[in-house]
């Protein structure tokens, strides 16, 4: 009697790792049948294993080096000013954008403009257009800076501009604006009048630099 069970136990002892490995085979299987119905839902999608899904099943392109290069304008342009400028008609207020610009390419090419429109790209393109048509040519030496120094007056706004012997440009407000953008270097600008106004000042800078230049 003792040896039948020996012999039943010796025979269902090794059942127990067969019954495991059942249960790891299927485990394992779960999620190999769900890649399957997977990859079926994306057959019927249209889409293939491992290909990016960009809405149209192709590789994704890179768009920032399929860009063609910008052109570099033919001047560089700095915003002054910016001010809101309101009148009073029959019909009530009317608003408008009045903007300040000076645009150089810094090779001794400057101009200062203004324009006026409703909204502010538009009063910008009328500025810039207005900086092209007065334009000026500066006859700077080879250590970019000027011939000698000059001085202009424009309402309140005095301006005294004078070549330095390598120290850089000297200056400050709308002077160093258009002394940068003019492609001056060497340059020492001071304003003696009491005025803040950034359109004067300007003026009374190119007014002293249009002494020294020739119009174009």
């Amino acid at each position: 009697m003792s040896e039948e069970i020996k012999t039943t136990q010796d025979i269902a002892e090794p059942t127990a790792p067969v019954a495991a490995e059942q249960a790891t085979e299927e485990v394992a299987a779960a999620p190999a049948e769900a890649t399957k119905a997977e990859d079926k839902g994306d057959a019927k999608r249209g889409f293939r294993r491992g290909a990016p899904r960009n809405g149209k099943g192709g590789p994704r392109r890179n768009d920032r080096n399929s860009r063609a290069p910008r052109e570099k304008p033919e001047f560089d342009q700095k915003t002054l000013d910016v001010r809101r400028v309101t009148r009073v008609v029959s019909g009530g207020r009317r608003f408008s954008l009045h903007v300040t610009l000076v645009a150089g390419d810094r090779n001794g090419r400057v101009g200062l403009g203004t324009g006026k429109a409703t909204d502010t790209q538009a009063a910008m393109a009328k500025a810039l257009k207005s900086a092209r048509k007065n334009m000026i040519k500066l006859n700077l030496t080879d250590n970019k800076s000027i011939i000698h120094e000059t001085d202009a007056k424009y309402d309140t706004a005095k301006v005294w501009i004078s070549p330095n012997k390598g120290k850089g440009l000297i200056a400050g407000s709308s002077a160093r604006v258009i002394l940068n953008l003019a492609g001056a270097a060497n340059v020492t600008a001071k304003f003696h009048g009491g005025t803040k106004n950034k359109l004067n000042n300007a003026r009374a800078t190119m007014k002293a630099l249009r002494k020294i230049a020739t119009i174009t």
